[in-house]
C-alpha cells in the first residue's frame, strides 16, 4: 500500500473532535471522582475525617471500618446471600418471562398480539398501587416473611417487554419459517434459533434485572420482619439512616459489632457503600459490549 495513500486515511483530529473528548473527560472524572472518595474515605481513621474531611486519598491507612464490619459477618453475609440469590433467581426467571412475552407480541401471525401489546402497555401508564399490591402479597398469597415476595414483583416489566419486542421484531420472518419448513417446533425455534439471535439483547436485559434486584430495598421493607431475609441494600440504608448507628444497640443485635467496641462510624458508613455496590461495578464491564448493541438494534423498530 502506497504510504501516502495510508496516512491519508488515518483520521485527523480537529479542534471540535478534541473539545468532544476533552469534555467527555472530564464528564467522566466528575461521575468517577464521588466514587474514589468513598474508597479512600473507608480507609481513613475517625480522627482524619473528623479534622480533614472526606479525601479521596487517605492520610493514615487503616483497615479499622472493615474489620468492624466483618468482626462478625453473619448478618451481612447473609444479606449477601440472600441478595445474591433473589438477582440471580429473579434475573434468570425475569428474563425468560419477558423474552417469551414479547416474543409472542413480535410475531404478526399471533391472533392475541394487539390485545396483549396493549394489555403490558397499559401497565405502563396505570399502577393498582402500593396498597392494592400489599393485600394481593401479604393477604390473598400470604408471602409475609417469604422469599418469593423478594422476586415476583419484578419478575415482569412493560418497558422491559416493549425493549426486547423492538428487538425481536429485527429477526426477519424468514429465518422462522424455514425452521418451520424443516420441522421444528415452537419451542424448539424459540430455544435454539430466537435466544441464540437475541443475546445482545438477552444480556441488556439480564443487567437490567440484575441491577433492580441488586438495588431493591423496598420489598423487603414492605414484606420482611426477620433480620435473615434482609437485603443488602436494606441493611446498608439501615446503617446510612443514623450516623450513630453502628454505635446503637442495634448494631450489636445485628451482629455487626461487639459490645463496648470503638466504632468508626464515618468510615464505616463509606466501607458499607462499597460492599453493597462492589459487585455490581465488577459486573457491568462484563455486559458492556453487549449494552450499547442491545439497546440500539431494535430502535429501528417499534
Amino acid at each position: 500500500m502506497n504510504p501516502h495513500k495510508a496516512m491519508r486515511l488515518r483520521p485527523t483530529l480537529t479542534i471540535g473532535k478534541l473539545v468532544i473528548h476533552i469534555s467527555f473527560i472530564l464528564l467522566c472524572a466528575v461521575c468517577v471522582f464521588p466514587f474514589l472518595v468513598i474508597i479512600g474515605t473507608s480507609f481513613q481513621t475517625e480522627n482524619d475525617i473528623i479534622k480533614f474531611g472526606y479525601s479521596m486519598i487517605p492520610k493514615n491507612f487503616t483497615l479499622d471500618a472493615y474489620k468492624v464490619i466483618l468482626r462478625e459477618p453473619t448478618v451481612l453475609l447473609n444479606s449477601y446471600l440472600v441478595t445474591i440469590g433473589t438477582t440471580i433467581i429473579g434475573s434468570l426467571i425475569g428474563m425468560w418471562v419477558t423474552t417469551t412475552y414479547a416474543y409472542a407480541i413480535s410475531r404478526k401471525d399471533y391472533s392475541y398480539r394487539t390485545f396483549l401489546a396493549f394489555f403490558i402497555f397499559f401497565t405502563m401508564l396505570f399502577h393498582g398501587g402500593m396498597v392494592p399490591s400489599y393485600i394481593l402479597m401479604v393477604k390473598w398469597l400470604g408471602l409475609r416473611n417469604n422469599i418469593l415476595a423478594l422476586i415476583l414483583p419484578y419478575l415482569i416489566s412493560g418497558w422491559f417487554v416493549l425493549l426486547m419486542k423492538g428487538f425481536l421484531q429485527t429477526i426477519p420472518d424468514a429465518i422462522i419459517e424455514s425452521a418451520k419448513m424443516d420441522g421444528a417446533g415452537e419451542l424448539r425455534i424459540f430455544t435454539q434459533i430466537v435466544l441464540q439471535i437475541s443475546k445482545p439483547a438477552l444480556a441488556t436485559l439480564g443487567l437490567f434485572f440484575a441491577l433492580q434486584y441488586w438495588n431493591d430495598w423496598w420489598l423487603t421493607l414492605l414484606y420482611m420482619d426477620q433480620n435473615n431475609l434482609m437485603k443488602l441494600q436494606y441493611l446498608l440504608i439501615r446503617v446510612l439512616k443514623n450516623m450513630e448507628y453502628l454505635n446503637s444497640s442495634e448494631a450489636i443485635q445485628y451482629g455487626l459489632v461487639k459490645p463496648g467496641m470503638q466504632v468508626p462510624s464515618l468510615s464505616a458508613r463509606m466501607a458499607m457503600c462499597i460492599l453493597a455496590a462492589g459487585p455490581m461495578l465488577l459486573v457491568f464491564p462484563l455486559f458492556q459490549k453487549y449494552f450499547v448493541q442491545g439497546l440500539t438494534v431494535g430502535s429501528v423498530k417499534g
